[in-house]
């Protein structure tokens, strides 16, 4: 095992409650060896039914109506909602988009969808809600 998570609560009572907890955690995670402990927000990840929600309802609807290539769309609309940024491979100029979606909480991919489903219709296609 390389990687282990503890999760906080954010109430500082129970943080203060279970500190000596953590620190047995910390401390038994991985017996003798050199550890490096990161601190980060925890956010809950987009479930899989958003993903299945995405692939299997927005870019499936819009790559029949469209023709377009599913991992295109996917793109497409990444860099159109987190920016664009360009770089230069082998020479040549390339745009890509800014973020990847593996990293996206639920409210953050509830909001992409949301954008994918505004931008689609701006350009006259309904993409419809998860489960319609």
């Amino acid at each position: 095992m390389t990687s282990q998570a503890f999760i906080l609560p954010p109430e500082t009572a129970d943080r203060e409650r279970i500190a000596d907890n953590l620190r047995a955690f910390v401390m038994a995670a991985l017996p003798g060896k050199r550890l490096k402990v990161t601190v980060e927000e925890a956010k809950k990840r987009r479930s899989d039914d958003q993903n299945r929600a995405l692939w299997g309802v927005a870019y499936k609807t819009l790559s029949d109506a469209t023709g377009n290539d599913p991992e295109d769309l996917h793109t497409f609309f990444l860099g159109e909602h987190f920016g664009w940024e360009v770089v230069t491979v082998m020479g040549e100029k390339k745009r890509r988009p800014m973020r990847r979606s593996s990293g996206l909480s639920t409210v953050e991919f509830a909001e992409f969808y949301n954008f994918i489903q505004r931008r689609a219709a701006e350009a006259g296609y309904y993409v419809p809600d998860p489960g319609e």
